[in-house]
């Protein structure tokens, strides 16, 4: 019997819609054959949002992660992304199946948080590291989204409140737009990024010292990745006693060490921080804390003198 929890039962109804219990009664039969194929028993999950995700144990002890992605997911450009990293700076593919859309990944041990370090400046650091080990040039012909596709959630945030800005301070939001749109139009060479490089997406781990697990596999410029290292871990900021001047070493140490330009990091960071509280009204309908919190974000770097 595997363990589905309520708040995530109801957490998918909310984000599938129809699909949501056709999906929930799909899962039973989906891990049983997990269990089956790649001869593992699979543990309780992990508390997400999004997916299902559970920790393992191959026949002969080998602990691993299998993860059930939801339907018209993020399976397909996450399986693809996988492949091309390649364990580089990245939690490995050990295999897929993608009619169940069902992926088995290299468990990372002992899977420390890099949140959990409490050292701003290591953290980022680190971050950085793993950065530039899952980056990969990308040309031609793919499968993954771009960066001026999630930007597209602009015009359905538009479109949503009718022209307004609805929650969204009109002054903040036609920034973030307009940072949005410049920067799209300068972009760097393309590169195959994580999408998504927060401090609860890298682990501490054996086979390297930090891992990153779940890239949602984007193309863009690498400074693009760097916007989430700027919005989480906010509270550290916000009672450092100076916000505006510990937000400003993060954007300092991040072009430091990947040679990037101080003001794109900051650009992008205002961008991103807005985009992504507006994703979080179209998951729930409404802001919630995260969301505020990454709007908090948005107007101290949009106060940063460069």
């Amino acid at each position: 019997m595997f363990d589905i929890p309520t708040e995530f039962a109801q957490r998918m109804i909310v984000l599938l819609g129809e699909q949501g219990p056709l999906w929930l009664k799909r899962l039973p039969a989906i891990l049983t054959e997990c269990e089956r194929r790649w001869e593992l028993s699979i543990e309780p999950p992990f508390a997400l949002s999004y997916n299902y995700v559970a920790p393992a144990r191959r026949r002969d002890g080998t602990p691993v992660i299998v993860k059930v992605c939801t339907p018209e997911g993020e399976f397909r450009q996450q399986e693809e992304a996988l492949e091309l990293i390649n364990g580089q700076g990245c939690a490995r593919l050990l295999a897929y199946d993608q009619e169940m859309e069902t992926m088995l990944l290299e468990r990372l041990v002992p899977g420390t948080l890099l949140s959990s370090l409490e050292n701003d400046e290591l953290e980022t650091s680190i971050a950085a590291s793993v950065m530039r080990q899952i980056w990969r040039p990308i040309s031609g012909p793919h499968n993954f989204p771009t960066v001026q596709d999630w930007g597209k959630g602009f015009v359905r945030l538009r479109k949503r409140f009718s022209g307004g800005s609805g929650p969204f301070e009109p002054a903040l939001l036609s920034r973030a737009e307009t940072l949005f749109r410049e920067l799209s139009a300068s972009m760097a060479e393309p590169a195959l990024l994580h999408g998504d490089l927060h401090h609860e997406n890298i682990l501490a781990a054996t086979r390297q010292p930090w891992l990153a697990i779940d890239p949602k596999g984007l193309v863009g410029e690498p400074a693009y990745e760097t916007g989430a290292q700027l919005r989480n871990k906010l509270a550290r900021v916000f009672t450092s006693g100076r916000p505006g001047r510990s937000m400003a070493r993060r954007v300092d140490q991040l072009a430091a060490e990947l040679g990037m330009e101080r003001e794109r990091i900051r650009d992008w960071g205002i961008a991103q921080a807005v985009l992504s509280a507006w994703w979080g009204i179209e998951d729930f309908g409404e802001l919630h804390e995260g969301d505020r919190e990454a709007l908090a974000c948005a107007e101290l770097l949009a106060n940063m003198r460069i």
